[in-house]
């Protein structure tokens, strides 16, 4: 260990010394006379690391545009004086504005590499990240026998420090609690040392009696680095959480691209009943493919209690759910039961605290006309062989009449937005290899841009005609569940083996799958397992900048009220992660379509290398492809350029300001200006 810490201390003083040498003093010179442009890239220096493409995974997921080199490809460029820099139009520029290194020196000792980018990065203020390294003098830390600690990181309750807060990560509340998902496996494994002269810690831990760093600024030799010293990857919370302010420090708080952390719930299926699992068959009675289920059918539906419930959390927890509504199934069960519906009374009273959502009259299958004889199901056919599909003017009956009866409610929707029963009518494998030839008609029938779709089937977005799908997010929160009890029941079914009394799907797809070692308690399992499974599942998605809705059913607001477990573990622990600039946004279908949509013609036009971004001085540019918007992030205090003056630029989160942002009127390019 000695010779290495040797070897690492010399490569760090004879990268200082060549870069001070080579290039500092004329660089200077040149800005001195000209302020140089820095091109809005990022350069990621690549060696295939966990902790490397999770910085990447962050810089692509937000829009940040970016190079990246593999260190290990023959024929990878060399990284030089020539490859960082040059003059455009008479003027120094700076090919990137950040460096992203799998640590402080991955080069080797007395490389040229290193040399060529400690030269550039004094000349020039760019900052760099070392994504994972070790605590040793060379970036700015004691060793860890000197007051630190090197192994297993799983539940350390880490802490941002005054300076994190005042700095890069002022937007967390204050704790980074590092995962401990499993105590049979460690998750997690780093090094902590105590700050030397120049190093200002960020995040800190206790150590015996003191505490010591595990994130901060090593400021040396005119240079700049973010010190990590765990290893991670893109998906622990402990990344997660401090993945937007080690961009913002890269960057400097100036960058292409935009983040904020999204959640929306879709509750499916208001006002229609759902059928009710049964533990005895292990299926649901009244799906075609539940054996002797016929005559046990049961149906689980929100009571007017629920309602007033439903509006009494979200109230409390300043949180809106979406309520996707089927008005015909309801006015057949109001005529089944009496003429009388208390429950849809009481959300119609109530309409303005929700966001509605049309989900069709009466919930029919849209997509081919289906044979239920044989498991699984088949699409039927014509005289000639033909598939035969739900006609437009069905569908379109559908997608109108539940708009018309919530009209006449005074219910309202955006009739751009639609969910169809189960996504029907969308293709649905492996019976229904195409959509609906006459979905798309339909949809334009009714002015439909917007159709929800399911993301554990298509992720990605893509057309239907001229709308636009938007994926959702299924939660594990069954749709064929009332209690906990029978949540925990068929749980235990789908993820148990044979032996243990499960179905062993587990069993016959271990690659998706993984078997229960022991059946849950069904008096406790859902809420000692399940809701903190799924808790944890829905808030990843929350801070990964992923705006795809998440969706449950109304079944899960009745009963034993089986959502609001999992939704309070997700919100209350957000906001106990998070500063109060940086709240949850919880927004329509429409504009996370837009948003969708937005992104997918950013990313193109960066593929394309369409882009140009610079900064000169206190002056932004940005210049896309004619119809792309840009994402484009800045400091509090950012102006926009208009045609005549100038106007705040963006909308404030987590500390700065950013919008999706296009020229002005006569104008060819956006240009911001910075604070001074």
């Amino acid at each position: 260990m000695v010779n290495k810490k040797n070897r690492m201390n010399r490569a760090a003083a004879v990268c200082a010394a060549a870069a001070l040498v080579s290039v500092a003093l004329p660089a200077v010179a040149a800005r001195a006379a000209t302020a140089p442009r820095i091109d809005l890239k990022v350069l990621v220096v690549d060696d295939g690391g966990s902790s490397v493409e999770a910085i990447t995974a962050e810089l692509r997921d937000t829009g940040v545009p970016f190079t990246r080199v593999q260190l290990g490809s023959s024929g990878r460029p060399v990284i030089n004086a020539a490859y960082l820099s040059d003059t455009v139009d008479g003027r120094p520029r700076a090919k990137f504005q950040g460096v992203v290194l799998p640590n402080e020196n991955p080069f080797g000792e007395g490389s040229a590499e290193m040399a060529a980018l400690a030269a550039y990065e004094t000349a020039y203020g760019i900052r760099q990240v070392d994504a994972y390294t070790w605590a040793h003098p060379g970036v700015g830390l004691e060793y860890t026998d000197n007051g630190g600690y090197s192994g297993t990181l799983d539940g350390t309750p880490a802490t941002v420090t005054a300076a994190g807060k005042t700095g890069p990560f002022g937007y967390l509340g204050g704790q980074v609690t590092f995962e401990d998902n499993s105590p049979l496996v460690p998750e997690s494994f780093g090094f902590m040392g105590k700050p030397r002269t120049g190093y200002t810690s960020y995040l800190d831990a206790p150590v015996g009696s003191g505490r010591a760093s595990l994130v901060g600024e090593y400021t040396h030799d005119g240079r700049s680095e973010l010190v990590v010293t765990f290893g991670y990857n893109q998906h622990q919370q402990q990344f997660r959480l401090l993945a937007r302010g080690i961009v913002e420090w890269l960057t400097q708080g100036i960058h292409l691209g935009q983040e904020r952390n999204y959640f929306a719930v879709h509750v499916d299926d208001v006002f229609a009943p759902d059928a009710r699992w049964n533990k005895e068959l292990n299926c649901t009675p009244g799906d075609y493919a539940c054996a002797g289920g016929e005559g046990k059918e049961s149906t689980i539906r929100m009571s007017a209690a629920d309602a007033q419930y439903a509006a009494q959390w979200q109230t409390a927890k300043s949180f809106k759910l979406d309520l996707l509504f089927n008005a015909g199934a309801g006015e057949e069960w109001k005529a089944e039961n009496g003429g009388t519906d208390a429950m849809t009374a009481q959300l119609v009273a109530d309409r303005a605290k929700y966001r509605w959502m049309n989900h069709t009259y009466t919930h029919p299958f849209l997509g081919c006309v289906q044979d239920t004889t044989t498991v699984p199901w088949t699409c039927t056919k014509n005289a000639q062989g033909a598939v035969n599909w739900m006609s437009r003017a069905e569908i379109s009956a559908q997608i109108r009449d539940n708009n018309n009866w919530a009209a006449s409610k005074g219910i309202v929707t955006d009739r751009s937005e639609l969910v169809t029963g189960e996504h029907s009518g969308l293709k649905t494998l492996p019976q229904q290899g195409q959509d609906n030839p006459n979905l798309a008609g339909a949809l334009a029938d009714n002015g439909v841009k917007w159709a929800g779709s399911d993301n554990s089937r298509e992720p990605a977005q893509r057309a239907v005609g001229a709308a636009l799908t938007v994926p959702r997010h299924p939660m594990n929160v069954y749709y064929n569940t009332g209690t906990n009890a029978e949540m925990a029941d068929e749980y235990n079914w789908i993820y148990t083996s044979r032996a243990d009394g499960g179905s062993g799907v587990c069993e016959d797809n271990p690659a998706t799958s993984t078997c229960l070692p022991d059946p849950l308690d069904t008096a406790t399992g859902y809420l000692d397992h399940i809701v903190p499974q799924e808790a944890r599942t829905a808030l990843r998605h929350v801070l990964a900048n992923d705006p795809r809705p998440h969706y449950v059913h109304q079944s899960n607001l009745a009963e034993d009220r089986t959502l609001y477990p999992v939704l309070n573990q997700v919100l209350d622990t957000y906001r106990s992660l998070y500063a109060p600039s940086a709240p949850i946004v919880n927004q329509s279908m429409k504009d996370t379509g837009v948003e969708l949509s937005r992104r997918a013609a950013w990313d193109k036009a960066l593929a394309e290398n369409k882009v140009t971004a610079y900064r000169i001085g206190t002056v932004v540019t940005v210049k896309a492809p004619a119809g792309v918007v840009a994402p484009v992030t800045a400091p509090a205090g950012t102006k926009k350029q208009l045609l005549l003056g100038t106007a705040d630029f963006g909308t404030a989160y987590a500390g700065t300001r950013s919008a999706w942002t296009s020229p002005e009127l006569l104008q060819s390019a956006v240009t911001l200006k910075l604070p001074s």
